[in-house]
């Protein structure tokens, strides 16, 4: 495999082969729609509408969704949605991308983190219900709301974590960001709770450049949520707010391309499995190298976003001896050129030595091999805040690591990344 290869990035989305995309956004600039709303808007939501409302067993719901600026910005009007206010408490997966989390603190709010269980790496039900019993107990008041990830696309327990949160009487709001067409028991995530959260960031199963979108559980919630977008505008021939709303619609630019992506969403999810079939076949017997999968109940339908494993912390790795020994300077990831500098290469909580060297490694033969997420209960940012866990989200961030699954990337290009972890490991 030449040396001059591109890349051999995570997961990005691309465009339909028909171009779909390119003729929604012609008829925005024709049209003069170039604005936060718009027939392209509309269209996409019926769509996506028709997506999560279909069930693979035959039967229908009938979930509405708003489309927005972000997935942060679903997950910030969810839990206005929820009642959620400065001072309350809010019950958050800890193994998880910032956006999960940071939007509890726009509002005021307090993030309880909980610990993952080993098997999905999402939320611990058992966990969950520990933290609600400890929260009341030390606060006299049950948290306002649970978010549950599907990280790197993998369903969460829902049907567990439901019977607590109605056991408790507390909302569930999904954060299936990841998880676009993944399912549980034929059922797409984000249709359980009483929101959820969609993301079509670029890296994201399909991308509308930026953006995002809530389900909502019927049109008055949505009819709500869409207030909130649009600066919570009062029914008056001119400006009045009786709430403090956000500007948070999608664009109809954004809108266009997510309708011609629509088309390929189908496409990319079964992309992915198979992508991860590939890996799983390959990786097989490579010693210390574990593929994360899915659960074997039948009722997990996982998107696989990404492909994730875990190396075993005595594998070595070619250059192990140099991890963590000089400051990052550049852009790393998906930073795009946003650098914050830092004075040093350590922190008390990273991954493995051997984890940092394969990284290097592979991105020294054109490979993009990330960490998994930190947790964020290990984050600076949120030091302090209560957390309830059994370190196994800890433990995977140690040792855990992502490889290329999007739709660029080939079965050539698995078994040379296959090949290259083979060769990074000292025998």
């Amino acid at each position: 495999m030449s040396e001059e290869r591109k890349t051999i990035y995570l997961c990005l989305a691309h465009m339909s082969e028909e171009g779909w995309e390119q003729k929604y956004v012609k008829e925005a600039f024709d049209t003069n729609w170039v604005v936060p709303m718009g027939p392209n808007v509309n269209a996409f939501e019926q769509d996506l509408q028709n997506f999560v409302n279909h069930n693979t067993d035959g039967s229908e719901l009938d979930r509405k969704v708003v489309c927005l600026s972000a997935g942060t910005a679903a997950v910030h009007l969810a839990l206005i949605g929820c009642g959620v206010k400065a001072g309350d408490e809010v019950l958050v997966q800890s193994f998880t991308f910032c956006a999960s989390s940071h939007p509890i603190t726009y509002l005021g709010a307090k993030p309880v983190f909980v610990g993952s269980e080993k098997e999905t790496w999402n939320m611990d039900p058992v966990l969950l219900e520990q933290a609600i019993l400890d929260r009341k107990e030390k606060t006299g008041r049950y948290p306002k709301a649970i978010v549950p990830v599907a990280l790197y696309g993998m369903p969460y327990r829902i049907d567990e974590i439901c019977a607590i949160a109605d056991k408790y009487g507390i909302p569930v709001v999904e954060d299936a960001a990841e998880g676009m067409g993944s399912r549980f028991n034929s059922q797409v995530l984000g249709t359980f709770g009483k929101f959820g959260v969609l993301s079509f960031n670029g890296n994201k199963m399909i991308t509308t450049s930026g953006g995002g979108a809530l389900i909502c559980r019927d049109a008055k919630e949505a009819n709500d949520m869409m207030w909130y977008a649009t600066q919570a505008r009062d029914a008056y021939p001119y400006y009045q707010h009786s709430a403090i709303g956000y500007n948070y619609r999608m664009s109809n630019i954004c809108a266009g391309i997510g309708r011609g992506q629509m088309t390929v969403l189908n496409d990319h999810i079964a992309h992915h499995k198979h992508v991860q079939a590939l890996y799983k076949e390959l990786l097989k017997e490579v010693p210390g190298v574990h593929l994360h999968d899915q659960p074997k109940d039948k009722k997990f339908d996982a998107n696989f976003w990404l492909c994730a494993a875990t190396l075993d912390p005595e594998v070595k790795i070619i250059g192990q001896e140099n991890a963590y020994k000089e400051v990052i300077k550049t852009a790393v990831g998906g930073a795009a050129g946003v650098i914050h500098a830092v004075d040093s290469a350590t922190t008390d909580c990273q991954p493995n030595d051997n984890i940092e060297a394969l990284r290097v490694y592979m991105l020294s033969k054109k490979i993009e091999a990330r960490p998994v997420w930190k947790p964020m209960h290990k984050q600076p940012v949120y030091e302090g805040s209560p957390v309830y866990t059994n370190g196994v989200e800890e433990d995977i961030f140690k040792k855990g690591f992502c490889l290329p699954a999007g739709p660029w990337v080939t079965d050539e290009d698995v078994q040379y990344i296959v090949d290259t972890i083979k060769k990074a490991i000292v025998r």
